[in-house]
């Protein structure tokens, strides 16, 4: 049985990202289905995780004409199982479009879960700007990483979202948002199992995989590549090790890593590296430097889509507005 068959996945583009995932030919790579000026999923294979990507810019978010085609917001990413709540990777700017209504009067509520992978400014930014919150209707579980000072969440939300950085406090929102704490731990959300270890990064940062409906996705947004040679934390292996889909960050080139190798990331070979030695089946390039424009992430989605196919893997490079629907082998 080819990969192709055994695995299934959909990528509906936003509009005019007609170069976004190109194998040297030019054509879509693998079992991977680009569909442009749409933003319907149309069902593939078992109904398995529908994975929409929201925000796949790094350290801060960015627009220019340079970069609107894969987008300018920063970590956010919403994985809907079947007949489940949905469950968000991260709280960046990207946040601010999901659960959006067309109607810019109108106030959906959301129920849910947010798997936060750490506190830094550009994975919580979009937190007060999510219109839902302001639905008193609006449940919102959030697990974040355990702070080695012992402050709780709650508390370190409380003072960095409230006047005078922002207009009014986190707690005068009418929405519930409750606070998990969790560390090296397996919890289930529902019918999801969820897999959290701490990764290297600069502070407390958690990855996380997530399983249900036989299939598995993993979140690796910030992971500090090794100074000198590639390896893995036990950690960091685990949750990676033959996942459907594999979210990493992929923010330096080596030559910039030569630069900010202490900065808490990962080049783009590592990213690859990572994706070929833990057997995932497909590589979503994630975390995408500010400066990163839309060609030079065409070039690179076209120079790497080859390297995967030969060592067993499917690569792409994430863009705002992706949706992708994963199966695993049932």
């Amino acid at each position: 049985m080819s990969f192709a068959e055994t695995q299934s996945i959909l990528i509906v583009e936003p509009a005019m990202n007609v170069n976004l995932v190109a194998c040297d030919e030019g054509h879509p790579i693998g079992s991977l289905l680009l569909i442009c000026n749409t933003n319907t999923v149309s069902p593939v294979g078992e109904s398995g995780l529908k994975v929409v990507f929201h925000g796949d810019r790094g350290s801060t978010a960015c627009h220019d004409p340079h970069t609107h085609r894969y987008g300018g917001n920063t970590s956010c990413v919403s994985v809907k199982p079947p007949n489940e709540a949905p469950i968000i990777f991260d709280l960046g700017t990207g946040l601010r479009y999901l659960n959006a209504s067309q109607n810019e009067t109108e106030i959906v509520p959301f129920v849910g879960t947010c798997l936060l992978t750490h506190l830094h400014w550009d994975h919580i930014q979009g937190l007060p700007f999510f219109k839902s919150l302001l639905c008193e209707e609006t449940v919102l579980e959030i697990y974040a990483p355990r702070q080695e000072d012992g402050r709780s969440l709650r508390e370190i939300f409380l003072k960095k979202i409230c006047p005078p950085i922002f207009p009014i406090s986190l707690s005068e929102f009418k929405a519930t948002i409750n606070f998990h704490e969790v560390g090296d731990d397996d919890f289930m959300i529902g019918n999801t199992k969820v897999t959290s270890r701490f990764v290297p990064h600069t502070g407390p940062t958690l990855g996380y995989r997530i399983t249900a409906a036989n299939s598995t996705v993993t979140y690796l947004s910030d992971h500090q590549q090794p100074v000198t040679g590639f390896s893995l934390t036990t950690g960091a292996r685990q949750i990676c090790q033959g996942t459907d889909l594999l979210i990493h960050d992929s923010q330096y080139t080596p030559a910039e890593f030569e630069i900010k190798s202490d900065w808490g990331h990962s080049t783009l070979e590592f990213a690859m590296w990572v994706a070929e030695t833990t057997s995932a089946k497909r590589l979503a390039l994630f975390h995408h430097d500010p400066s990163r424009t839309d060609d030079a992430l065409d070039v690179i989605a076209r120079r790497l889509a080859g390297v995967a196919k030969n060592r067993g893997f499917e690569v792409f490079a994430a863009a705002d507005g992706m949706t992708l629907e994963v199966s695993g082998v049932v």
